[in-house]
Formats: C-alpha cells, structure tokens, sequence
C-alpha cells in the first residue's frame, strides 16, 4: 500500500498544490483542514479530514486512524496586516496549532515533519540575499510565530527524535499548469491574482501600497517562486526524511527579486492588456525587500525550480483566473 502523508492545511492554495505533487510521486495525501482559508474542492489527491488545529483531539484521531509515515505541516494564519493588528490569534493559533500536532507526533509515534515556514523570519534586511544562516528578526507577529514553530521543532527533535525538514519560502505564485487547482483567497491579499483581477475588472484597480520604499523604483522588492516548484521542493523535503537524512532547513526562491512595478510591467506582456493602479500608503510589517538565495536546496535537494519565471507565473495564474474556480 502507498505510504500515507498528513498534511495541515492541505486544502490551501500551496497545500492542495504539494498534495498533487506528492500523489504524483506515489504517496496517499490525508488533508487535515478546518477549511476555513482552504476549499474542500481543492482535495482532489487523496482523502478529507476536516478538523480544526486547535483540536487536539482531531489530531490524534487522524493520526491513529491514517497511520501516516511523516506529517506536513502547512496550516496557519498568515496576512501579515492583520498579525500587526491582532498578534494574540497568530501567537495562538500558529504557535498553539503547532504544538498540538507536534505533541499528537509523539504520542503516535510520528517522527518526520515538514514544516512551512516564511522568509518574514528574516524581517527587513534589505540589500542582502537571504539564506539559511542568516540571522532572523522578524518585523510581524506572523513571521514572530513561525520562528517560534521552527525553535519548537528543534527542541522536539532534541527530547524526542522528531526529524523535520524546515523551508523557508518567499513570494509564491502561479497555479497548477495542468489546471486543476490555483490560488483563490479570501480575501485575496496576494499581488499577483490582485493585479490580475483588476486587469479582468474583477476589481477597479490594483492598490499599490507604498511607493517610497528605498528600491529603484520606490515599491517593494519580492522574491516569487512557483507553487509548482514549491511543491515539488516539499516531496524532496519528505524524501530527505524518509532516507534518514538529518534536520534541515532550506530557503527556496528564485534569487532575483522583482519590484511590485516590474511585476506589473510583466503582467502588461503575459496578458496583453493595461493594470489600473491606484497609489496607497504603506501597509504595517512590508519589508522593502526580501530576496533570497536556494543553492543549498538546489545542491542538496536536486531542487529545480523549473517554472519560476514571472512570465510563467503570471501566465499560470492568467489561465487559472480564466476558470471559474472553486465555489464559496
């Protein structure tokens, strides 16, 4: 029988995307998700758990009845705006979500974990390329709580042998290029389907939050990888495990960093047609610029991070947001 992965949040945009890739390499999917961010339309590659992180009992049975050779862990809350306006509910669901499930591993005798984590652990270091040593102080509460999670899964590791591969990843974007699954938010807070929206006029117009950042250009600097890439990094990451390899963090992003204009200016060639733009403030906890280095996933993991152009981005997120998506 195929080995059984659980996986936190995977009816989610990055999620749904690595439940495909993993079922695609020959493992067994099991989402665990309150679907409260997530789409029960997005569990296409394996079997529905719908339970809560703050469950704790919902853990364990998904454990004990799923049986799953290691745990990938996805499921948070994760708009940076809102972590500044209420840091109490992402230290409490982040970091208490965390520890539940880290402590239903041990009970059911679950020792691999791979863990999502963010470049917002690093905070606002611009003109730096950011990699695994470089030292972390995040600006927000959401990045606040993952470093937390990332600390949390070393300690565990020391007391009870839990192995876990830790990626830190920066701007994601496209969709599936086969069509089958795409980001849809709610609300959509990321500017690649934002942008996109506004050229479809879906929305009036795209926001740009700040324009006095010191870039070239006066707007934030990103980093942007494609989910499918991610994806495809994450079943790496499991495969690192299941081979008995050691803990391990890795950065995954394109090592070139795209400013909000150059993105819109990208997005004018994939789709042919004007973005309209009003100019807003800055939003609390944007970093100017967050790009990051992935030679130690390329070298170690064979990542190949094939699709991560902004043209295929743009263009798979184009073709996604010409489909009618999943339901409410």
């Amino acid at each position: 029988m195929a080995e059984k992965v659980l996986v936190t949040g995977g009816a989610g945009y990055i999620g749904a995307h690595a439940c495909k890739a993993m079922a695609r390499a020959g493992y067994v999917p099991v989402t665990f998700d309150n679907l409260s961010t997530g789409w029960a339309e997005a569990v296409k590659w394996g079997p529905l758990v719908k339970g809560d992180m703050m469950d704790r009992a919902a853990i364990d049975a998904a454990l004990v009845e799923h049986q799953p050779v290691a745990v990938m862990h996805f499921a948070a809350l994760s708009l940076v705006g809102v972590s500044m306006q209420d840091p109490g509910l992402y230290w409490r669901v982040n970091v208490g979500g965390a520890l539940n499930l880290f402590e239903a591993c041990v009970a059911a005798g679950v020792r691999k974990v791979v863990f999502s984590s963010t470049c917002a652990t690093y905070g606002d270091q611009d003109g730096v390329l950011l990699t695994e040593g470089t030292a972390q102080h995040p600006i927000n509460a959401y990045g606040g709580s993952k470093l937390a999670i990332e600390q949390m899964l070393r300690d565990f590791g020391e007391s009870y042998g839990i192995s876990h591969v830790v990626f830190r990843y920066f701007n994601i974007a496209g969709a599936d290029p086969e069509g089958e699954v795409g980001e849809q938010h709610l609300p959509e807070t990321h500017l690649i389907p934002l942008m996109l929206d506004a050229v479809a006029g879906k929305r009036p117009a795209l926001t740009l939050h700040g324009t006095d950042y010191p870039t070239p250009d006066g707007t934030c600097i990103r980093d942007y990888v494609h989910v499918s890439d991610l994806a495809d990094a994450h079943v790496l990451g499991l495969e690192w495990l299941l081979h008995g390899k050691g803990d391990r963090v890795f950065c995954l992003g394109s090592g070139k960093g795209f400013s909000v204009r150059e993105v819109i200016e990208a997005s004018r060639a994939v789709t042919n047609r004007e973005v309209p733009v009003v100019i807003g403030g800055r939003r609390p906890g944007d970093a100017a610029a967050l790009v990051s280095s992935s030679q130690r996933a390329v070298e170690e993991l064979g990542w190949e991070p094939k699709r991560s152009t902004l043209r295929q981005m743009i263009g798979d997120a184009w073709a996604w947001a010409q489909k009618p998506g999943f339901s409410e």
